[in-house]
């Protein structure tokens, strides 16, 4: 496109530029949330092992987010409408071909390299739509961005279980292959080439590092679960994670040009936006998983009956994130955010004390609470991002909050599992000592503790039939309160850091 025909002032210009962007942001987390609802159907249809079906979920995550700061890099250096086009047109291709896969390793495959576009893809998109917009016009963008992303992530799974049951699980990835097709055609149409004047190249050294120390980082955290965390394979993927994410730290204090310039971190600013990324992982990701295991294996509720349920969670994002955009007209942005996150401590505290209640009210009011308190920096998040940085190095800025934020995903989900099967086996030793089965082997605790964090109750009594039902529950609740009043604490302190980092806060630049 010419000069004249990319003037960053004109309104026709910019209105299909946006939607692109929210076309990218819709479908890249649609493919994170809705999977995980179409394991069951690609089971029935292609067999496969338990860890294969795992992998349908974790291979995405994997290579989504480790491999997200290396493509801001790419993005800056080598131009930003180029690798979003590339990697659109990569994830789109990809997508479409994952349900003619002959079976369930072939998929893990794909889903591998469908992160990697969707890396490209988004990371391209924020550093692309970064270079068109200043100030209040940025905000209410980023803010509508994060709407969309908030929308994929939250109504993925209702998404997906309305087209297995109308058409069929294959068009759980037909569908947003056409999405991203389309936005591939947009992005050729409408958006402008603009790349780092001062780049001087991909800093290979660095990606490959970083992208790998990542990449086994999150390895390690998606198999600990599993293995446990004193698992040989466990321990040595987090123990080559630090030593490659120690050699990255090295090789870029060393150079001229580095793919992540660690002088930010010496910006408050910058350290803000980074806790801030993770702070929606346990404030708001982790109740996507805890939740609907809860209602449906230790209430017994249908699993439409638990989707309807977590509307009250999710619905909140449809709608708070573009007024956090428009609320930043006049609140300065780091305010907004720690707000938001006190607002959502107060709601996980609300949860945590009514969860085991009689009262359904309170804790539908409860999640849609703590929606709207992580509504507030959602839409606020991946404009913060990019705006602490210079443009010129607005992919830089959004691969590393992009990789800080699936990264906080990976280790808040690994995190709340390992703290409720362990508060949870306490809970049944105690429980065993004071009943007539006390002498219950230590791996049969084990093991039920362990299904119970998953929340299911079958299968923990399977393992301790000698164990009354009612014991079970309450070391459950138990556990389950516990762990809510942690995240509730979490996201609180968080706050706290926030208003102290980021509370003199505008984007403005």
């Amino acid at each position: 496109m010419t000069a004249s025909t990319s003037a960053a002032g004109s309104t026709a210009y910019k209105a299909p530029l946006i939607l692109t962007g929210c076309l990218t942001a819709a479908v890249i987390p649609l493919s994170i949330a809705g999977p995980a609802v179409v394991v069951p159907s690609i089971n029935q249809a292609l067999g496969g092992s338990a860890a294969e079906l795992t992998w349908i979920i974790n291979a995405y995550i994997l290579t989504y987010g480790s491999a997200t700061l290396a493509a801001g890099s790419l993005a800056d250096t080598y131009g930003r409408k180029r690798l979003w086009l590339a990697g659109m047109v990569l994830f789109a291709l990809v997508t479409a071909a994952i349900p003619f896969m002959p079976s369930v390793l072939w998929i893990d495959i794909l889903r591998l390299i469908q992160g990697l576009g969707a890396a490209a893809a988004f990371a391209g998109a924020m550093a692309a739509l970064t270079q068109e917009f200043d100030g209040h016009a940025r905000t209410r963008v980023f803010s509508l961005i994060g709407t969309t992303f908030g929308a994929g992530a939250a109504f993925g799974p209702f998404l997906a279980g309305l087209l297995i049951d109308t058409v069929g699980w294959h068009w759980v990835f037909l569908l947003p292959a056409w999405v991203a097709l389309l936005a591939s055609f947009l992005i050729l149409l409408f958006a402008r080439e603009t790349r780092d004047p001062e780049a001087t190249g991909l800093d290979w050294p660095g990606a490959i590092t970083f992208t790998i120390g990542l990449a086994v980082l999150t390895y390690g955290l998606i198999l600990a679960p599993e293995k446990g965390w004193g698992h040989t394979s466990v321990l040595t993927s987090l123990a080559s994670a630090v030593g490659l994410l120690m050699a990255f730290a090295f090789i870029e204090l060393r150079r001229a040009k580095p793919m992540l310039d660690l002088s930010l971190f010496a910006n408050a600013r910058f350290v803000g936006v980074q806790v801030l990324a993770v702070a929606p992982a346990y404030a708001y990701i982790v109740l996507l998983i805890i939740l609907p295991a809860r209602f449906i294996g230790m209430e017994g509720y249908s699993a439409l009956a638990a989707g309807k349920m977590m509307i009250a969670l999710s619905a909140p994002l449809l709608v708070v994130p573009f007024i956090a955009g428009q609320l930043a007209r006049w609140i300065n942005v780091g305010v907004l955010s720690s707000i938001g996150l006190a607002i959502a401590a107060v709601g996980l505290s609300w949860l945590g004390y009514g969860i085991a209640g009689d009262v359904q009210s309170n804790r539908l009011a409860a999640m849609l609470l703590i929606g709207a308190g992580i509504g507030l920096p959602w839409g606020l998040m991946d404009g913060l991002a990019v705006s602490v940085v210079p443009k010129e190095r607005a992919g830089m800025a959004a691969g590393i909050f992009n990789a800080i934020r699936l990264a906080g995903d990976g280790i808040a989900i690994a995190a709340v599992g390992a703290i409720l099967s362990a508060r949870i086996l306490s809970g049944l030793a105690a429980a065993a000592e004071d009943s007539a089965s006390g002498h219950m082997k230590t791996s049969e605790l084990v093991k039920a503790s362990n299904r119970l964090a998953m929340s299911d109750l079958q299968n923990a009594m399977a393992q301790l039939p000698m164990m009354e039902q009612s014991s079970l529950l309450r070391v459950y609740e138990s556990a389950f309160q516990f762990q809510l009043l942690v995240l509730a604490a979490a996201a609180a302190a968080t706050a706290v850091l926030v208003f102290l980092l980021l509370g003199k806060t505008k984007m403005h630049n």
